[in-house]
């Protein structure tokens, strides 16, 4: 890595957060040519995620650097059960359509010494503070080691962005608030993604379990009020569901907790030379909370657009590239009407009709699925 004459350490590219977006991007920019340093605040990048880590079909077969990952990091889920308030249940596939349950953790460390060895800089245990713009560059003050001088900037540091704060661009103020334990020994249908639909549990969400990676997953999620974060607990919905999954009796091996945007892509997240990708930006689904495909998609691309400007090649991806970024109209419309009409009554008496199913299957499969009802 490059030091200027003042003792800063330069580089082309300066990606803040070892997320699914920011690695993406930093290792695209890597593979292009250009110097590249991620800072990631925590000391593994596979730490205290807020993520439950499915992915989908359509992000394996569109992002080419998830055929590297280990087959010991992910689990085939070959469909869907969604329950009804009062336990009914419809499964749903699709011929040829499946979700990957991931070691998410194993799976971050996995893509951060993927992007080592193409050449990226990643300095865990790194806070970003501030960036200063200063005779064209950003300069990012670090408390280990030289300041970095970068030609561009990206914000790819969560829900709770510090480079949005420290740039003056929006920031996510529409969230879920989410639990998961993970369970050894836990009893379920395998190889399905275990769906619950209750307004009094998860009002705007879901309830879900599934058979992951040498664990068992049951989470829960709802809309966000300021009364409702330290009230969240998963007993309610393990008693409910004790019929179809069971944790046992031991523990759970892991809890996690955490934000998610469910307001759709932020009204402002670019600058000049700078912008934000995946929950940073709010990249994330509206309806399914779900991520990681936008965060993989975009943040490579932006990484491939970061290298084009910086070779000369295209204008600041900060005047043209992030208006490719989803509008998720439709499901920005589905979130809507699932917060302001949200009916156990109407999901327990169509659960399973035509009309139900096209919804589900727009969601889950985008319409390459048919249920059976149970």
């Amino acid at each position: 890595m490059a030091a200027n004459g003042t003792g800063n350490t330069k580089v082309d590219l300066l990606v803040v957060g070892a997320s699914f977006a920011g690695l993406a991007c930093a290792r695209a920019a890597a593979l292009a040519g250009l110097r590249v340093m991620v800072l990631e605040k925590k000391a593994s990048a596979g730490s205290k995620l807020h993520t439950t880590g499915i992915i989908v079909k359509d992000a394996v077969d569109s992002v080419p650097w998830l055929g590297e990952v280990p087959p010991e990091l992910v689990r085939r889920i070959e469909g869907v059960r969604l329950y009804a308030p009062n336990m009914r249940h419809v499964d749903l596939h699709a011929p040829g359509y499946w979700f990957w349950a991931t070691d998410a953790p194993a799976l971050l460390d996995w893509m951060v010494k993927s992007a080592r060895d193409c050449g990226v800089d990643v300095r865990l245990g790194t806070l970003f503070e501030q960036a200063l713009w200063l005779n064209g560059r950003w300069e990012v003050p670090v408390t280990q080691g030289p300041c970095v001088t970068a030609t561009y900037l990206v914000g790819a540091d969560g829900p709770h962005s510090r480079v949005a704060k420290a740039l003056g661009l929006s920031r996510n103020k529409r969230f879920l608030y989410g639990i998961e334990h993970e369970y050894q020994g836990a009893r379920m249908a395998p190889d399905l993604l275990h769906c619950f639909i209750d307004r009094k549990l998860a009002p705007g969400y879901i309830g879900w379990a599934l058979d992951g990676v040498g664990v068992s997953q049951i989470g829960l999620a709802r809309r966000m009020r300021p009364s409702d974060a330290g009230a969240l607990r998963l007993d309610p919905l393990l008693h409910k569901i004790a019929s179809v999954v069971t944790p046992g009796d031991a523990p759970p091996v892991a809890v996690r907790a955490g934000m998610i945007p469910c307001g759709g892509v932020l009204p402002m997240v670019a600058r000049e030379r700078a912008l934000l990708v995946g929950d940073a930006a709010g990249m994330v689904s509206p309806v399914t909370a779900g991520g990681i495909h936008t965060a993989l998609q975009h943040g490579e691309r932006a990484g491939e657009a970061v290298a084009r400007f910086v070779r000369g090649e295209a204008d600041d991806p900060a005047t043209w590239f992030v208006r490719s970024y989803p509008s998720f109209l439709l499901k920005r419309t589905l979130r809507w009407a699932f917060d302001n009409f949200q009916s156990d009554w109407m999901f327990n008496h169509l659960l399973g009709t035509p009309q139900m199913r096209r919804v589900a299957e727009l969601i889950y499969f985008h319409r390459k699925g048919g249920p059976s009802a149970g």
